[in-house]
């Protein structure tokens, strides 16, 4: 006698898709490339802690780089200052990207909705659409303060602990939506 599963509802097949479609490469060595040039005010002597490759239904999307400081401590990520660089593999609507962001912040913590509409428009105004080979880097100096680049050039920046907490939580809270793709960056991954 074969045995049949029941069917799932397309919310599991959505998610088991996603799951199954969302990998990571490993955290890297030391022989990959320098930083960006725009952490250098606030990690002169940044290194790479790791890098990890979001793909969602097979596609490559961004290849994601973590710079940091010596003494980064991964669990106080909100506290210490590094850059999450996002090199970009294809085209993306820069709105899509800050509509996405505030969905993945939701996971990390809860926050206003007049603080969504803030961020929202801050985030409209700091990632522009993008191209395949398009960075945007995101600069936490430890304290709050945020800066958005795209490929080099400074777009907004905010001093707000709440919105640098949640907002790189997307990547580095444990509650984020891609836990392996975290573990890569953090260099917590063989």
């Amino acid at each position: 006698m074969r045995h049949t599963r029941p069917p799932l509802s397309r919310r599991q097949a959505i998610g088991t898709l996603a799951a199954l479609t969302l990998t990571h490469t490993q955290a890297m060595t030391a022989t990959t490339t320098s930083a960006p040039p725009e952490t250098s005010a606030v990690l002169p002597k940044s290194q790479l802690l790791g890098r990890a490759t979001l793909r969602f239904f097979g596609l490559q999307v961004y290849e994601a780089r973590l710079w940091t400081a010596s003494g980064f401590d991964p669990h106080r990520y909100d506290q210490s200052p590094f850059a999450l660089e996002l090199a970009y593999a294809r085209k993306l609507d820069g709105p899509a990207i800050a509509e996405r962001s505030i969905a993945e912040m939701r996971r990390v913590g809860d926050f206003s909705e007049a603080q969504a509409r803030t961020w929202q428009a801050l985030m409209n105004q700091a990632f522009p659409s993008v191209v395949a080979n398009d960075r945007l880097t995101g600069v936490h100096d430890g304290k709050g303060g945020v800066r958005f680049f795209f490929n080099g050039k400074e777009t907004a920046a905010i001093q707000d602990k709440d919105y640098a907490r949640l907002f790189f939580g997307i990547w580095l809270s444990p509650k984020t939506s891609a836990p392996g793709l975290r573990l890569s960056l953090l260099g917590l991954q063989d």
